[in-house]
């Protein structure tokens, strides 16, 4: 068949995908183009669309300062409410402090606490407890203004690291539940891998991804304990005299050069590895033996220990730190460790925890070396793809907007950024070009004139998006392209997903999407599920309240 004849078929195709919907879809199903028929194909397609380019707006005014990209302490639930004479806020870590099992350990103890009747000085203490990860806990108190009465991390290395940004930190216990953070490899490749590596270690490990014989993802640093914990452990293992020296971070730029993106959370990963996409990883072993998909992996603790150490301050009465005291020794009582080993704590108390010669300031320096370097020295060329259809109306688009601005503090200037807005029309509201000074102001200015339309053409304005990513990259041959998509509905315009995902799988173009208030199981959440998962990215459901901490930690990771 003719090149001219199968071009013709092609076209009638395409435009017979023009205003459908999504059929019927099996994960796991999706048709791929090669690379260069999705090139042909997307060249097709942009042909057959329109994108007006707006005029560009240089906003001089806007403030980007970091503490504006923090949303209400709110959004973070308080899951147990005392309501005692004397009652202490403890900040917990996510594993604990969840309400629903095997991650309730905090939270039941803490009900338990607060029905046992006990006093302090003839006063009833209660306690109360916000789930909130370790590392938001240390972003909200020197960058924001949160102060609680007690602070619950995974590790020490928090209490260190909040010590060092100046507040006056008062241990009052070194463990309240153990657990080890560690290295899960898929059983097979365990086998393989100990054939030739003979120890599962971070630095075998990362000699073998170096060789490309492995694989191996980690979570984000800046809010994940695991991921801090592996990142310094890495270090360490590339320069084992000084984690933060000139050579350890050569070798963890040379590194990041192959391996995958970061995981923005922990169930990001173990969604992956359930799936059988990814064969080595870091996890705590508590959330490893609680996830019975993960049951032919084989874990190995590395790094230092995850205890869960307890922290009160030097703002906070003596009358709360003794209460404090109180809830820590109850917390230590036969009767709340048995349930903590229920709920899968307490596994490995043999294991010795492998120090890697840093304190709070070292472990702060850590965060900066990886986010100068966990783009492997490539540049990010990237495009927001804007949601200003009708129901998008009120508080969702000045959600979208506050957030983009204040986390665009987050992107850094060595990465190249351009948007496109849709509904029925899509629009290029500003062209990619390096995210310095001047761009950033341009951005900020095009996002607060973005305005309402119509319809929902989603598709439509990927593909614009797409064809603008790959023109940038023939004057920036070594960039990596990545694409987020802000959305609070379904596709109901243009080309519909079924014609676009097998240009998306081609390009290998990662699409983070983000939703906003999407429900379980609806068109929206499926299809923005299945256009993140074409390229193993993220699906984030956000609300209006807590879109500005997404969008900041997906940045902090992705840019």
């Amino acid at each position: 068949m003719s090149k001219k004849i199968l071009s013709t078929i092609l076209a009638v195709v395409m435009t017979a995908g023009l205003f459908t919907g999504c059929s019927e879809y099996e994960e796991g199903e999706e048709e791929i183009y090669s690379y260069d028929e999705a090139i042909a194909e997307l060249e097709a397609f942009n042909k057959k669309l329109s994108a007006d380019t707006r005029s560009l707006k240089l906003d001089i005014y806007s403030d980007n300062t970091t503490s504006s990209a923090l949303a209400s302490i709110d959004t973070f639930p308080i899951v147990v409410k005392g309501n005692g004479n004397i009652n202490i806020e403890i900040a917990a870590a996510t594993e604990m402090s969840k309400e629903k099992a095997p991650d309730d350990w905090l939270t039941t103890v803490a009900k338990n606490f607060n029905n046992a009747g006990i006093t302090y000085d003839g006063k009833s203490v209660t306690v109360s407890v916000r789930k909130i990860t370790s590392g938001e806990v240390l972003t909200y108190m020197t960058e924001g203004d949160y102060k609680p009465d007690v602070y619950a991390p995974s590790s020490w290395a928090w209490g260190e690291m909040l010590d060092a940004s100046g507040v006056d930190v008062i241990k009052i216990a070194d463990r309240i539940a153990g657990n080890t953070a560690g290295i899960l490899m898929q059983k097979e490749t365990y086998d393989e891998y100990i054939a030739k590596y003979k120890e599962v270690s971070v630095d075998k490990v990362l000699e073998a991804a170096l060789a490309g014989d492995l694989t191996f993802a980690y979570t984000n640093p800046y809010t994940s304990s695991t991921g801090l914990n592996i990142l310094t452990s890495m270090l360490h293992a590339f320069d084992p005299s000084d984690p933060l020296s000139q050579t350890a971070q050569s070798k963890l730029l040379e590194y990041q050069k192959t391996s995958p993106p970061v995981a923005y959370t922990t169930s990001e990963l173990q969604s992956s590895a359930a799936k059988g996409l990814i064969k080595a990883m870091v996890m705590e072993e508590q959330a490893y033996i609680n996830t019975p998909e993960l049951k032919n992996y084989v874990y190995t603790p590395v790094g230092i220990r995850h205890d869960h150490p307890v922290y009160t301050f030097g703002y906070v009465s003596s009358e709360k730190q003794e209460a404090a005291k109180l809830f820590v020794e109850y917390c230590l009582s036969d009767e709340s460790q048995k349930l903590a080993d229920q709920k899968g704590f307490n596994r490995r108390d043999e294991y010795k925890e492998q120090p890697v010669g840093l304190d709070g300031l070292g472990y702060l320096s850590a965060q900066k070396i990886w986010k100068t370097n966990k783009n492997g020295g490539q540049p990010i060329i990237a495009v927001f793809v804007a949601d200003v259809s009708g129901s998008m109306a009120g508080e969702p688009i000045n959600a979208m907007k506050s957030a983009l601005i204040a986390s665009s503090s987050y992107i850094g200037s060595d990465n190249y950024v351009g948007l496109v807005s849709f509904a029925d029309e899509v629009h290029i509201d500003l062209p990619i070009e390096s995210f310095d000074e001047e761009q950033r102001a341009y951005f900020t200015g095009a996002v607060k004139a973005l305005d309402l339309e119509g319809s929902t053409a989603t598709y439509n304005a990927v593909l614009v998006a797409l064809k603008m990513m790959l023109d940038k990259q023939a004057e920036v041959p070594n960039a990596k392209l990545m694409l987020f998509v802000l959305s609070d509905g379904d596709q109901n315009r243009g080309y519909s997903l079924d014609r676009v995902a097998p240009i998306i799988g081609g390009l290998k173009v990662p699409v983070y999407s983000i939703g906003y208030n999407l429900n379980d199981g609806s068109r929206a959440t499926s299809e923005l599920k299945r256009l993140s998962n074409i390229n193993e990215a993220s699906l984030i459901n956000a609300s209006s309240e807590d879109l500005v901490n997404h969008l900041r930690n997906l940045f902090n990771t992705q840019l």
